[in-house]
Formats: structure tokens, sequence, C-alpha cells
């Protein structure tokens, strides 16, 4: 008869447990704000990463003017722990909601270029020309890509967006700074 009793128990213990975790969960539901609506892109400033990678590069750093107030900064990295990778990154949302990144790089083009691709190639000979420059037309991997070789540096700009998009963003590119 103990047993019985001891079952019971703790059927009623569960009962009272849930119905007091139920009421915790409610209270944080009710009192921590939350929206559902809201934008869940962060915006990250980048003029100041932006002057510092301008002074300190050994090439010319790349960042789009006049694309729009559209266009939002998610993410911003420069890196030049290694004097043979240096690397600068600015990724954006377009007003499509679509990624799209510049990203530069002084490591050899062709392994930098799958590097920020995630795996992607040269489209065969497809090129773009871009404000009387020829970028080379990357597929594959995750992300397209367009691949503007220059002397000692290599500048990328890949994403989801439509090639038209990717055009775009080269042609707002303004290279300074660079030693």
């Amino acid at each position: 008869m103990a047993a019985d009793k001891r079952g019971n128990k703790t059927l009623r213990d569960l009962v009272l447990s849930l119905f007091v975790l139920g009421f915790v969960v409610f209270a944080i539901y009710v009192f921590i704000p939350h929206d559902s609506h809201a934008d869940p892109v962060v915006v990250v400033p980048y003029s100041v990463e932006l002057g510092q990678a301008r002074r300190a590069a050994p090439y010319p750093v790349a960042a789009p003017e006049g694309l729009g107030a559209g266009w939002r900064c998610t993410s911003v990295t420069y890196s030049d722990t290694d004097p043979k990778n240096v690397t600068w990154h600015l990724g954006f949302v377009d007003p499509q909601q679509s990624y799209v990144a510049i990203e530069q790089g002084n490591a050899p083009s062709a392994a930098f270029a799958a590097s920020v691709t995630l795996g992607g190639h040269r489209d065969g000979a497809r090129t773009v020309t871009v404000a009387g420059q020829t970028w080379d037309r990357w597929t594959g991997g995750r992300y397209s890509a367009l691949v503007h070789r220059e002397t000692g540096h290599t500048t990328v700009v890949l994403g989801t967006a439509p090639e038209a998009v990717l055009t775009k963003t080269a042609a707002a590119l303004q290279e300074r700074g660079g030693h």
C-alpha cells in the first residue's frame, strides 16, 4: 500500500512541477521584450575600420560609395597578422535582402578567390567590364563572384545577389590608401 501512495504522490508532484514551469515560461514571455516584426539584420558601422585598413594595408583598400540607403553593412574585418595574407572584408545586405561582400587580399589570386567564394571557380573565359576594368566571372561554391586581379592584390565582389547587383557593387568601389 505504501508503494501506491508514493506513485500517486509522484504524479501529483509532476503535475505541480509542470504548472510551476508553465507559469515561469508564461512570465518570461510576458515580461521580456520581444518584437517578432523587428528587422533581424544588425547594421555595423565600418568607417573607423575602413580608415585603419586604408592606413595599414599594403594595397589600396576598396569600399563602395553611393550604393543608396537600402544597403546595410553587416560585417567588417581587417587582418594583417600574416604579411603575405592581409585581408579586408565588408559584408552587406542589399535592398532585396541578398548578401553582397567585398573581399580583398594579397595572397595568391586563385587561392584567395577560391577561399572567399567557398569553393568557387572561374567560369571559363567569361568576363565583365566594370568602369573600364576586366573582372573574371566565378561560379560554384556558395556564391557567385566577380574577381579583379591587380599587381599585389585581388578584389572579389561576391554574394547571393544577381550578377547585375554584383556589377553595380564593383562599379561603386573606390580604392584608397595602401603603401
